[in-house]
């Protein structure tokens, strides 16, 4: 534990590509998060757990998704590890930083099922319970308890990542007033689809995608070369394939030049707004730093920003516009001013998401980098003193409750409710945050039985239909140069390495083993 508590505030946003901020290579303008990162730590090898729900899952409890109970989303499948709501035998960050003297404040997206955020843990709450909805309409928002103060909006006014801070701000404020440490867990829903932004954020990209994906990979990974977060002689891996919701299509992303131009200029239009999204939230990031430093506060205040999955990349090149079909509409002439209105709705496609994770391979719902990669970005100058520097080892969302209760001093319980819960699966990174050595790691995943498991340089993977495949991540984090036939006892040991941890996360029996 530290010398005194810090507040903490645990920023995630959604759907965020592996690249998209600045400070790790894209070209959106995030200034805010840029400078957290100059002033902090960078991760280049953190990991959730490929998808909104599960990612959620472990960042809240510690533990892997499916002993939370969400191995997949939040949809009940009747055995234990895929129930689609945080199950009892779990417990919450919020519930745990409670017992340790903390306000807990929860602004933004909750999504892991039907138990509400104030039954696990959290004092207040505003924002959307669900998994998507219109950034525009106010009545997709809710505030919990109900009879808790919240703000209102004139019509016209509201956009969802502007209130979620709103709200945000409010709880800090409250939690001033009573001296009480807080954990605010700020989890915006931007940049996830429905791509909506207000006009002047998308008019400052109207014109720099058109030099298309092709174009954006190979400036994003010189960039990160530049920032030395990639090796020097990385090379950049061929477009990655994609899948469509059903798995009956599939294909590779197209080279940009290849594209018709009625549907170039739709899909830029697509992408500038996806990038307002990204800009829009870092503005509002900004707001809340701002606010802690005119306190402050900011020195003593342990922020951590990530996302929760890779870039989403449903469900083809040419992204959808009604999310029920999946159906495709092409936007020509004046339509295309309209996009990202409140009565429009789009995501951006496989195109895109492609460019998002440069330079790593795949994207949101795969086991591959490109779909478990978050940026990590870690900001505490009381404790950390790694100014801009770039940390290499792995972690992953499991870590976030050790790291809590070690530098709080709070207890994770053996029970919750009368009912016995796993320890945690994770580690404290505070060791790691100084600087310090730490052993070799160990780590999971599984979510529509793409699978895989990390130990130390090594990496085995599976896309669902496919065999495994091995990858040292030294040398080869993009994930091609399959050294499967060259390492076959390397191969099955981690194969059993990953069953055991199956059978013992209730992975089984919804995924069968014998593969």
């Amino acid at each position: 534990m530290v010398k005194s508590k810090p507040n903490i505030l645990l920023i995630l946003t959604d759907d965020l590509g592996y690249s998209d901020l600045g400070c790790y290579g894209g070209e959106i303008n995030t200034p805010n998060l840029d400078q957290l990162a100059k002033d902090g730590l960078r991760f280049t090898q953190f990991y959730n757990s490929a998808r909104c729900c599960p990612s959620r899952a472990s960042l809240l409890t510690g533990l892997y998704p499916h002993q939370a109970g969400i191995g997949l989303m939040d949809e009940d499948r009747e055995t234990p590890g895929y129930r689609g709501y945080l199950k009892e035998q779990s417990v919450t960050l919020a519930e745990v930083l409670r017992e340790g003297g903390y306000h807990t404040y929860l602004s933004g997206k909750w999504h892991v099922g039907k138990h509400m955020p104030i039954e696990r843990g959290f004092d207040d709450f505003y924002g959307l319970l669900g998994g998507f909805a219109s950034f525009w309409d106010k009545k997709n928002y809710v505030r919990l308890p109900e009879d808790r103060p919240q703000r209102s909006y004139a019509e016209g006014e509201f956009y969802a990542t502007d209130a979620i801070t709103d709200h945000a701000l409010d709880f800090i404020e409250e939690s001033r007033s009573e001296e009480q440490p807080y954990f605010l867990y700020l989890a915006y829903n931007a940049p996830h689809f429905p791509l909506q932004a207000p006009k002047e954020d998308i008019k400052k990209y109207e014109k720099l995608y058109e030099k298309g994906w092709d174009k954006i990979r190979e400036e994003r990974l010189e960039r990160m070369k530049q920032l030395q977060e990639v090796d020097e002689e990385m090379q950049l891996p061929p477009r990655s394939e994609y899948w469509d919701r059903d798995r009956n299509i599939s294909g590779v992303n197209p080279a940009w030049e290849t594209i018709d131009p009625d549907r170039k200029k739709d899909l830029v239009r697509r992408m500038a707004i996806y990038a307002a999204m990204v800009d829009r939230m870092d503005q509002n990031v900004g707001r809340v730093i701002e606010n802690l430093r005119e306190h402050n506060e900011l020195e003593n205040t342990l922020i951590l920003f990530c996302s929760d999955n890779g870039a989403c990349a449903e469900w083809d090149p040419w992204g959808f516009d009604d999310w029920q079909t999946t159906s495709n509409i092409l936007h020509r002439k004046e339509d295309l001013e309209r996009m990202g209105g409140p009565e429009t709705y789009h995501s951006y496609g496989s195109g895109w998401a492609n460019a998002c994770s440069t330079p790593l391979r795949m994207y949101k719902h795969y086991s591959h980098e490109g779909g478990i990669s978050t940026p990590l970005i870690v900001h505490w100058p009381a404790e950390v003193e790694r100014n801009g520097e770039i940390d290499h080892r792995p972690g992953h969302f499991i870590d976030f409750m050790a790291t809590f209760v070690d530098i709080t001093g709070s207890q994770y319980p053996d029970e919750y409710q009368g009912n016995k819960i796993p320890p945690m699966e994770g580690e404290s990174l505070l060791p790691v945050f100084k600087g310090e050595t730490t052993d070799t790691r160990t780590l999971c995943f599984e979510h529509e039985e793409h699978c895989a498991i990390r130990q130390g340089e090594w990496k085995l993977v599976k896309i669902k239909e496919r065999e495994w495949e091995l990858f040292n991540m030294n040398n080869d984090r993009t994930e091609m140069n399959n050294v499967a036939n060259d390492y076959p006892e390397l191969v099955e040991k981690m194969k059993a390495t990953w069953k055991e941890w199956a059978e013992k996360t209730d992975v089984y029996p919804r995924v069968k083993l014998e593969n």
